[in-house]
C-alpha cells in the first residue's frame, strides 16, 4: 500500500488516501516518489477540464512532477536500475496515476532523466514540468542578445524559469509583477522591468514605444500580449492562444506545450547543478499537507509550491 493525495470523482475533493502500490509493466519503471511540485495542469485535472482529452481513471492522483529513487523496473528497461535517483514528469496515457504519491510508475523513454550529482530531490521535484514549458517557450520565441521580451504571468513557476532562460541568452526582459514582493522576486531573477500587469498597454509603451521583439504568454489577456508585439515580433503560449490575421503585421505565433524528453531535463538539471538556474520554490509542503498545498496555488503564487514525500 502507499499514500497518495487523490480525489474519487469529478467535483470530489482531493484527500490523502491509501492506495494499492503499481508495479510496473514492461518498459515502465516504478519511482519511490521523494518530492514534487505543483503546478497549473494539477487545477485542470482536478476541476475536470480535461475530461475528453484525457480517460480519467478514478481514483485520481495528482501531481506531474516527480523526484526519487527506482523501486523496480519492468521487463525490457535498460536506462536505470534499482536504486538510481530519477526526475521527471508524469507522462501517462491516462490520468490515474500521479507525483503526489509515495510511489508512481513511468515510462523509461519519456519524461524521465536521471538526477546528476549536485541536486537534490527537493529542487529536482519542482524542476520538470514547468522549467521544460519554459524552455521550450523561451526557444520558440528564441531571443536574440539586446532583444526586448515581454513575459506575461512572470511570477509563477513557468514564467520565473522562462525569465532566467531569457536573460541568459540576453534579452532585455520585461516581467509582470506587482509592486513590492513580486517585482523584488522578478528583477532579482534577471528581469530588467517590473511591471504592473493592471494597464499592460500603458506600462509596457512607457519602456517599449514601438512594442517588444518578443513575448510569452504565461497568463494574462492574449489579445493585450499581442498588440504590444512590434511589426515582424514572435509570441509563443501556453494557453494556446493565437493572435487575429498574425499576417497583417507579420507575427509568427506558436502554441506551446512542455514536451519533457529525456535531453531537455538533462540540459535543464544540469544548468541548475552548474549555477545557470534558479529553482525558485517559494514553500514546502509535506504529503499530508499538499490538499492545502493545492489551495494555495489556487489563490496565487511567486514562484513554485514544492511538495516532499
Amino acid at each position: 500500500m502507499m499514500r497518495a493525495l487523490a480525489f474519487p470523482d469529478f467535483g470530489a475533493t482531493p484527500v490523502l488516501t491509501e492506495l494499492t502500490r503499481p508495479e510496473p509493466d514492461p518498459g515502465e519503471v516504478l519511482v519511490r516518489v521523494r518530492a514534487s511540485s505543483v503546478n497549473g495542469f494539477d487545477l485542470g485535472v482536478l476541476g475536470g477540464f480535461l475530461k475528453g482529452v484525457y480517460e480519467y481513471e478514478f481514483p485520481v492522483v495528482l501531481g506531474k512532477d516527480l523526484a526519487g529513487e527506482v523501486a523496480a523496473i519492468g521487463a525490457g528497461v535498460t536506462g536505470v536500475d534499482v536504486g538510481d535517483r530519477v526526475f521527471g514528469v508524469v507522462m501517462r496515457p491516462t490520468l490515474g496515476q500521479g507525483g503526489f504519491a509515495e510511489y508512481v510508475v513511468v515510462s523509461e523513454q519519456y519524461g524521465l532523466a536521471r538526477t546528476p550529482d549536485g541536486l537534490d530531490h527537493a529542487r529536482a521535484g519542482a524542476l520538470g514540468l514547468a522549467a521544460t514549458a519554459a524552455l521550450n517557450a523561451v526557444d520558440a520565441i528564441a531571443p536574440e542578445p539586446g532583444e526586448t521580451v515581454l513575459i506575461s504571468g512572470a511570477t509563477g513557476g513557468v514564467g520565473a524559469y522562462a525569465i532566467q532562460l531569457a536573460a541568459a541568452r540576453g534579452a532585455t526582459v520585461i516581467a509582470t509583477a506587482e509592486p513590492g514582493a513580486q517585482a523584488a522576486f522578478v528583477t532579482g531573477l534577471g528581469a530588467i522591468w517590473a511591471i504592473d500587469h493592471t494597464d499592460l498597454e500603458t506600462h509596457v509603451r512607457a519602456v517599449a514605444p514601438d512594442g517588444v521583439r518578443a513575448a510569452l504568454h504565461l497568463a494574462g489577456d492574449g489579445p493585450t500580449v499581442a498588440r504590444l508585439l512590434a511589426r515582424g515580433g514572435r509570441m509563443a503560449s501556453t494557453l494556446h492562444f493565437t493572435p487575429d490575421e498574425p499576417a497583417e503585421r507579420d507575427i509568427k505565433a506558436t502554441t506551446v506545450m512542455a514536451d519533457p524528453s529525456p535531453p531537455t531535463l538533462a540540459r535543464l538539471a544540469a544548468d541548475v547543478v552548474e549555477g545557470r538556474l534558479r529553482v525558485p520554490r517559494a514553500r514546502t509542503y509535506p504529503l499530508a499537507d499538499s490538499a492545502q498545498a493545492i489551495a494555495d496555488f489556487t489563490g496565487g503564487t511567486v514562484g513554485k509550491l514544492a511538495i516532499t514525500i
